[in-house]
């Protein structure tokens, strides 16, 4: 039996200390990489804790719709619009896509993002050219555009309308036209009618703003060339009857006779009772002329 147990520890007399050794150092590799396992594990949780979990994961589009309803209803439009995104992202098609493409533009515009809100617009119009509410659409669009170019914010800023850049207005006023055009059964063809009274004039004396001080500044062909537009493209505006005047002006102070009298015969004829031909005598341009 000593023998035997001589024999079996002669081994580990000779060459243990050198196995431990491997065995030790493969422990201590084992027990690194596990920290580091663990380390890993550990960051990516303390990363994770300050973000919640999507409560609306797995909600069919029906409860996003309802959802996102109960939202606008409350005048909540951020939670509202959130919602209506992730609406569309998961269910792209089907009414509810649909209608929440519809409800978003909207809803950015209750918000205060006009960019949004239009993008929205432009891209259903693309999408469904022959949706049954494009009618709405485009009033939508005539809205946001018209609230941008109104006389409020003049009001605020004790600033002519027409004395600002048009490319508003002549949007809303392209949208309305499109609509009561395509539309004019629709309930929103009434109002949108309106504000195309209100749209021609504001665009018109736009025109005439800028004829004005092409006029003052001696620059009279440029001049005439605004004031004709508005003449054409405005008929009836109550700006066309300034408008004839300054062509009348331009004329004159270029020298041509025959195109200024064919300019006040068409403000007489047209604005009998106006005061540029009832004054009689223009300070920058001598007597008028009684041609007509």
């Amino acid at each position: 039996m000593q023998l035997n147990t001589l024999a079996m520890q002669a081994p580990a007399s000779a060459g243990g200390h050198s196995a431990c050794a491997r065995w030790r150092g493969f422990a201590s590799r084992l027990g690194y990489a596990l920290a580091c396992l663990l380390a890993v594990v550990v960051l990516a949780g303390c990363a994770n804790t300050g973000k919640e979990p999507d409560p609306t994961v797995g909600w069919s589009a029906e409860r996003l719709y309802k959802e996102a309803k109960d939202e606008m209803d409350t005048g909540n439009w951020t939670q509202a619009s959130k919602l209506l995104e992730k609406l569309e992202s998961r269910y792209p098609f089907g009414v509810y896509a649909q209608q929440a493409q519809i409800d978003i533009a909207y809803v950015y515009w209750k918000d205060g993002s006009n960019p949004q809100a239009l993008a929205a617009i432009d891209r259903f119009e693309r999408l469904h050219p022959n949706h049954p509410n494009l009618d709405y659409m485009l009033y939508l669009k005539g809205l946001i555009n018209f609230y941008q170019d109104s006389a409020m914010l003049s009001s605020l800023t004790r600033q002519d309308p027409s004395e600002r850049d048009p490319k508003g207005a002549r949007e809303s006023f392209d949208a309305f036209k499109a609509l009561v055009s395509r539309y004019p059964d629709s309930k929103y063809a009434p109002d949108a009618n309106l504000r195309l009274n209100y749209l021609v004039n504001s665009i018109a004396m736009n025109e005439v703003h800028v004829a004005r001080l092409y006029l003052d500044k001696g620059a009279y062909v440029a001049a005439v060339n605004r004031a004709q537009t508005a003449v054409r493209d405005f008929q009836g505006a109550p700006a066309v009857e300034e408008a004839l005047y300054i062509m009348v002006l331009a004329y004159d102070k270029m020298g041509m006779a025959d195109l200024r009298d064919d300019a006040s015969r068409v403000l007489a004829l047209n604005y009998p009772d106006s005061q540029f031909v009832k004054n009689g005598f223009q300070k920058d341009s001598g007597p008028w002329w009684k041609i007509w």
